[in-house]
């Protein structure tokens, strides 16, 4: 299983995996055992969300939304975090497990998180909150295209790969995924992003779209994951062509992979398949 802090697909995964339970169910108990996570848990989540209905779940970027009449939560996984439905609520809580939600149907939905790098927000009706104002397309919708990341790419000096995870030109891009799109597109990251012509960025795109439609697909075959009680995240196993294989042989050419820093990040390409 892959270790390494929640992207996009494994965001998805959770939405998917949650939202049988939680959907059209009501709350009927919320129990906040640990709010001092990197942001406080909202201290107004137990009394605005009790007695609400769930009317959709949904994501934006790496940030998730149980969705009410009232307002909405929104759960960010940080580096560590997980959900996972918990079908006896009788189940004690362990070291990590900070917030439970329960709801009508005796199902629990259990937020840990052992680092306590996310946290839980509750967003009243029509309300927004500084993480998710500004963020870019969602990269597997329509506004993100070749065109479009081709012309905010201009004059731009920037490695292409800082580019890609850059949350205002594209949301939820997290640093596995832009490795292996760029290896795929046969596209240096160290390469300046304002030099990379539209037909690669045509290309770049569509690739990325591919590795995490890949990715999310992948994450539904393990969605039985989420009613384990032990904590497991019930992410998805899948075979990656360069992320953690610094040194080892390219899947394509078969000589050693490159392992680098950009933007403070592990970084790992093919000097001869990525140009």
């Amino acid at each position: 299983m892959m270790n390494a802090m929640p992207e996009l697909p494994e965001v998805e995964t959770t939405r998917l995996g949650i939202e049988p339970h939680v959907l059209n169910r009501t709350v009927t108990a919320v129990r906040v055992r640990q709010p001092a996570l990197r942001w406080p848990v909202s201290d107004t989540l137990s009394q605005s969300l009790t007695g609400q209905k769930i009317v959709a779940v949904r994501r934006r970027a790496k940030y998730l939304f149980l969705v009410t009449g009232r307002g909405r939560v929104m759960v960010h996984l940080g580096m560590s975090g997980s959900l996972r439905i918990v079908t006896d609520a009788s189940v004690s809580p362990q070291k990590h497990d900070h917030v439970d939600i329960l709801f009508d149907n005796h199902v629990l939905l259990r937020y840990r998180d052992p680092r306590r790098f996310g946290s839980i927000f509750w967003i009243d009706e029509g309300g927004g909150h500084p993480l998710i104002e500004g963020l870019g397309p969602e990269p597997l919708g329509e506004e993100f295209s070749g065109n479009y990341l081709y012309d905010v790419s201009r004059h731009r000096r920037v490695p292409v790969k800082s580019l890609l995870m850059n949350s205002r030109i594209v949301s939820g891009v997290g640093n596995i995924y832009a490795n292996e799109a760029l290896f795929r597109a046969g596209i240096r990251p160290d390469r300046a992003a304002g030099r990379i012509s539209r037909q690669r960025y045509e290309r770049l795109v569509a690739d990325l779209k591919d590795v995490l439609q890949d990715a999310i697909a992948a994450g539904g075959t393990t969605l039985r994951d989420f009613l384990h009680e032990d904590g497991a995240p019930g992410y998805f196993r899948q075979t990656l062509g360069v992320y953690g294989r610094g040194g080892k042989p390219c899947p394509g050419c078969h000589r050693p992979l490159r392992e680098v820093r950009i933007s403070q990040r592990t970084t790992v390409f093919c000097p001869h398949c990525q140009r």
